[in-house]
């Protein structure tokens, strides 16, 4: 007698189907279901909504007669449809939404999670340890690395440092309009793309689903194969230059060195244990420098893991954390990725990335997009339903830690020791934005004023009594005093209002 074993969108690698031995489980029927009641809660990024249904759509042909696809309503209804109430098994989904709806059904079982390096377990035993209950990312780096030998020299770290951060915050070179490294692998579509687009455009036409940014064609790997050969391709042609310029960018080379390898991670398509595996691998080959491996694999053994541990541990409370009390609502302007719309070409910019492909590097999320929302003080609640409706690698377990803590210190400082915003001489210096600007980085009053300089100064004179006893901020605080033309300054950000800047 066969067992079922549901497949959830984001679990779609082989590690899924394994047993713990490594080998596929005989007499199992793989069940996946495509919810249509999901793209009507949410109004996603439609390359997004293409690559979630493509990758599970290729799964199934993938598995052939041992899978069984089912389109429905809901989640319920498509099991019900496949299996009525026979038992079924299920690994922990990624969401506290799907973990709840498994729990709540009684003929289902559900098995620890996978595709992550550290269990829930595992994080909780490591943060009791922690001094003054601080869970900060580079202990859980630490221990990760400890845990499963990664790019270890003995029990030191290779190079004899954990971190190696501080090599890799060089601006891009002046005078270039791209890092001239290799482009990315991209994959090429099929007639289950085909079939994917033609389904999205009769739920816009006839089911009223409605999406926000552009499709096609898909830029990222929907199935195993692809993947894998996207991986390799990073570390064979684009490694090597990734360290360096990482928090670097460039208007005409919004990819640079970056792997473009978490919409593979957060679909279930690669394990990261593969991945650090291939990073340290080219390192002790002499393919690449320590401080491009070492980067690479910060961003998955260490801070992937430790997003992914924290939405967990932190309770579901955490996601209405709003310690700073931004109440503002996102303007259409922005929900809508209007880039047309937008003066400041930082922002112009990236919001065309992100309509365009429904992904943009760590640092334009950050210091453009995430640092305005933190400035202009939007709902942290909306700029995290925004984050994971509109990039292709977003999930409630990635964007809830990332946005809450660290774009809008929604958290008071939880999770990161500062707020992360500036004005815009950090964009000036990091990247090639401003040039062309219609506005100056300098600038804090005039037609020309910056308005990431405006929205600083006003955020730090907004949140000044909570923000002068870090210190990690006292002497930009201070600088407030040294500002004769601080009320000038404050006027102009409260008259720009939900404008476009």
């Amino acid at each position: 007698m066969s067992r079922v074993h549901w497949l959830f969108g984001d679990q779609l690698g082989p590690h899924f189907t394994a047993t713990s031995a490594g080998g596929t489980p005989r007499n199992t029927r793989w069940l996946l279901i495509e919810s249509r009641a999901v793209f009507r809660r949410h109004r996603f990024h439609r390359a997004k909504a293409h690559l979630v249904l493509s990758a599970m759509r290729h799964r199934a042909a993938e598995l052939g007669e041992s899978a069984t696809y089912v389109a429905a309503q809901t989640y319920r209804q498509g099991l019900a449809e496949a299996v009525g109430d026979a038992p079924v098994s299920v690994h922990h989904p990624t969401s506290r939404a799907a973990l709840a709806l498994v729990a709540s059904l009684p003929q289902v079982t559900v098995h620890p999670p996978r595709g992550f390096l550290v269990g829930h377990r595992e994080f909780a035993e490591w943060a009791a340890r922690q001094k003054g209950h601080r869970l900060l990312q580079e202990n859980l780096y630490e221990h990760t690395r400890r845990a499963h030998g990664i790019l270890m020299e003995g029990d030191r770290p290779a190079g004899g440092r954990w971190n190696l951060d501080h090599d890799n915050r060089e601006p891009p070179p002046r005078g270039r309009a791209t890092l001239g490294a290799p482009p990315p692998y991209r994959p090429r579509e099929d007639e289950i793309d085909e079939e994917v687009r033609r389904d999205l455009d009769r739920w816009e036409r006839e089911d009223g689903v409605a999406f926000v940014g552009n499709d096609g064609p898909r830029l990222f790997p929907a199935s195993r194969r692809e993947a894998l050969a996207a991986l390799d391709h990073f570390a064979a042609h684009r490694l090597r230059g990734f360290g360096a310029h990482e928090d670097a960018m460039l208007a005409a080379d919004p990819v640079m060195s970056h792997s473009l390898l978490s919409s593979s991670l957060n679909l279930g398509l690669l394990d990261p244990r593969e991945c650090v595996q291939r990073a340290e691998d080219a390192w002790r080959a002499g393919q690449v420098p320590l401080s491009s491996a070492e980067g690479f694999i910060r961003q998955v053994c260490g801070w992937r893991e430790y997003v992914w541990n924290l939405y967990w541990y932190l309770g579901d409370d955490y996601r209405h954390r709003n310690d700073l009390g931004h109440t503002a609502p996102i303007p259409a302007w922005f929900a809508e990725l209007d880039a047309d719309a937008v003066g400041a070409r930082c922002l112009s910019t990236v919001l065309a990335q992100v309509r365009d492909t429904g992904w943009t590097h760590h640092i334009p999320r950050l210091m453009v997009l995430g640092s305005h929302a933190l400035q202009r003080g939007w709902d942290p609640a909306q700029v995290t339903d925004w984050f994971h409706r509109c990039f292709v690698d977003g999930y409630d377990w990635v964007m809830l830690p990332n946005v809450v803590g660290m774009s809008q210190y929604a958290d008071g400082g939880l999770m990161t020791t500062k707020p992360y915003t500036s004005g815009g001489a950090y964009i000036h210096r990091m990247s090639d934005l401003c040039t062309g600007c219609r506005y100056r980085p300098a600038d804090r009053t005039g037609d020309r004023a910056c308005p990431y300089t405006v929205g600083y100064w006003s955020f730090l004179h907004r949140h000044r009594a909570r923000l002068e006893g870090n210190a990690r901020m006292t002497q930009a605080v201070r600088g407030l005093d040294r500002l004769a033309d601080l009320p000038q300054v404050v006027a102009r950000h409260h008259d720009a209002g939900e404008a476009p800047p």
